[in-house]
């Protein structure tokens, strides 16, 4: 296998010499990152955060496939959603607070096998036999 020619080493060396100081020399900055509210988070009344709560709760699939067994459509919930008084809103909100929002836990599961296939593959590569009785 042939070597860098000379010349060619030396200025990779100078390059990465010149490089790494610069890198070692700026300055490292770090702090907090300023906090703002994105459009679609902002909540401006009551009315507004128990409209989150109750459109979060509608996200989950238990309960859209629910909605769509009665024969409800996404269009009809949100039509009513609009029209009900904030006293309504309220306690749909308050009894939809205690259910899962969004998800049906299928990420929380695959989290878990993904740990267990990276235990199994640690284990693996150090030689050792894994037993189940």
């Amino acid at each position: 296998m042939l070597s860098f020619p000379r010349r060619l080493r030396f200025w990779t060396a100078l390059f990465l010499l010149l490089y790494w100081s610069g890198l070692h020399v700026a300055p490292a900055a770090a702090g907090l990152a300023p906090s703002r509210t994105s459009g679609e988070t902002t909540v401006t009344s009551p009315r507004a955060a128990d409209l989150v709560v109750v459109e979060r709760t509608l996200e989950n699939k238990l309960v859209a496939q629910k909605l769509r067994d009665y024969g409800v459509e996404p269009d009809q919930v949100r039509a009513r959603l609009a029209n009900l008084s904030d006293e309504d809103l309220h306690q749909l909100a308050s009894a939809s607070r205690g259910l899962p929002s969004g998800s049906d836990g299928l990420g929380t599961l695959i989290a878990i096998l993904v740990i267990v296939i990276l235990v199994i593959v640690i284990v693996k590569l150090m030689n050792k036999e894994i037993v189940i009785k």
